[in-house]
């Protein structure tokens, strides 16, 4: 693994990763348990653990297909 996998990403580090917007980020902060971590009045992401969340299906929401 190298340092730049390993380190702390940002709302909109890890939103042009999934390719999503910063909003849908928040969004899944709030309604579905996306892994975060708050770093003072920042939100700070583990790539590893997004990647994760995502293969479990935590970004999948039947209900709100705009998300």
């Amino acid at each position: 693994m190298t340092e730049l996998d390993d380190r702390w990403l940002s709302v909109s580090e890890i939103a042009k990763y999934l390719g999503v917007s910063g909003d849908t980020i928040y969004r899944w902060i709030d309604r579905q348990a996306m892994p975060a971590h708050r770093v003072g009045r920042a939100w700070k992401f583990k790539k590893n653990e997004v990647d994760e969340w995502v293969r479990s299906g935590g970004a999948s929401d039947g209900n709100n297909a705009n998300a």
